[in-house]
């Protein structure tokens, strides 16, 4: 069976997100999508938690149904501890296979912060003591560092990370299997580190609203199964894990570095003969992601592990009928076509990713097929995001689109 999995999302009680984060609104958007196992998301909020226990109905161990999507109870937290007199900010996200698990966790988190006030709450003790609590409500909960390049508030993050995972984890470093990439980062760029070989890159969409579901994601083939698939993430099976969904990680929040009061987008080498600093106002720039790969790589760009599962990137199909209309992604114009191609041709990564040309010609406008194609192939523009600020991303290059127009008007 083939699995497409989005483990990482948060619900309307996480600060910044949308108000039609529900469960209706979830399972609806997962479908369109083409994902058929949704994490949770947020299970440590009080509030969620109790909707996700009214309204999910227990299937096979591990999983839970809604309106026939598939569920796993998942929740993203924030460590903060101090090493060395230095405060270390590290985002979590934990996987638990029963709600008895989860109230476990619940109740022992309770004593290092305040879990009513963020989906994601901020938790003051050490990552280490994280993984053996969760550990200690079920063995068959998993541990997974989020988006482990970002700047801010992850693993290897420049501004309150660290360079060695083991500095993080110490001795429970061996109950951790797999990290989460980023939207900022992807497979290849990891492959680079060689202490990363032994663990699973898993890829999720952190998605803050119902249509940025399975931006990122991950591709199974296996029975829907939660201890099949912990064994998989655990095991590292590239038999069964086929390959991750990556945004092109330029179009991450962080890949380059730079400064966003000052509009300055910087190349990691050109932030090193800077000196850190912002060429504009000499302020200190946000180190992203590519300048922190760069600084802990042992290896050259390019190189692929033995045994490394692979990925396909992707670009959301709203952003690709925008591009091919000249319009903003929110317009009405753009909704209604996305939504029709959707009725018309079934789910987003089948359009994106599977279907022949020949059955999007019949269904879609010329230039948005285009657009699917040059995507599939590699083909667009990326101007790289920095401290915050998404990439700018074109599948339609403005030079090539006036030049075929002139051409035109000579017939």
């Amino acid at each position: 069976m083939r699995i497409i999995a989005d483990f990482h999302i948060h619900s309307k009680y996480s600060r910044a997100t949308s108000r039609d984060m529900d469960i209706e609104a979830l399972s609806q958007w997962a479908k369109w999508k083409g994902v058929n196992l949704l994490g949770t998301g947020d299970f440590t909020h009080p509030v969620w938690f109790q909707n996700l226990q009214e309204k999910l109905t227990p299937k096979d161990y591990g999983l839970f149904e809604y309106d026939g999507m598939h569920f796993c109870l998942t929740a993203e937290v924030c460590n903060i501890f101090y090493v060395a007199g230095r405060a270390k900010k590290i985002h979590i996200v934990i996987f638990a296979p029963t709600f008895e698990a989860v109230e476990k966790i619940n109740k022992e988190l309770g004593y290092f912060g305040n879990l009513n006030a963020d989906g994601r709450p901020i938790l003051n003790f050490e990552a280490k003591e994280l993984v053996k609590i969760v550990l200690g409500a079920s063995e068959d909960c998993l541990i997974v560092p989020a988006h482990i390049w970002t700047p801010h508030f992850s693993l290897f993050g420049s501004n309150a990370g660290f360079d060695i995972i083991e500095d993080c984890f110490e001795e429970e470093t061996k109950n951790i299997f797999a990290l989460e990439t980023g939207l900022s980062a992807d497979p290849a760029m990891c492959w680079r580190l060689s202490a990363l070989d032994r663990f699973c890159l898993i890829s999720n969409s952190d998605s803050h609203s119902p249509n940025r579901i399975g931006r990122e994601a991950n591709v199974f083939d296996c029975e829907l199964d939660y201890k099949t698939i912990l064994e998989i993430l655990k095991t590292k099976d590239n038999k069964r894990f086929l390959y991750t969904v990556e945004f092109f990680p330029q179009e991450g929040k962080y890949h380059w570095d730079g400064h966003r009061l000052c509009e300055v987008n910087m190349h990691p080498r050109d932030t090193i003969s800077n000196n850190l600093r912002c060429p504009k106002c000499g302020k200190s720039v946000t180190v992203g992601v590519m300048h922190r790969v760069e600084k802990l790589s042992d290896r050259e760009e390019g190189f692929k592990p033995e045994g490394a599962i692979g990925f396909k990137n992707a670009i959301r199909l709203v952003e690709i009928i925008a591009d091919a209309k000249g319009k903003n992604p929110q317009t009405v114009g753009v909704e209604t076509e996305y939504k029709q191609a959707i009725q018309r041709l079934g789910n987003e990564f089948d359009i994106l990713m599977n279907m022949p040309q020949e059955k999007l010609d019949g269904a879609l406008p010329s230039k948005t097929v285009k657009g699917i194609m040059k995507v599939r192939e590699g083909k667009v523009n990326i101007n790289p995001g920095y401290d915050g600020v998404y990439g700018a991303i074109r599948v339609f290059d403005e030079s090539e689109e006036e030049k075929n127009e002139k051409q035109m008007e000579l017939f």
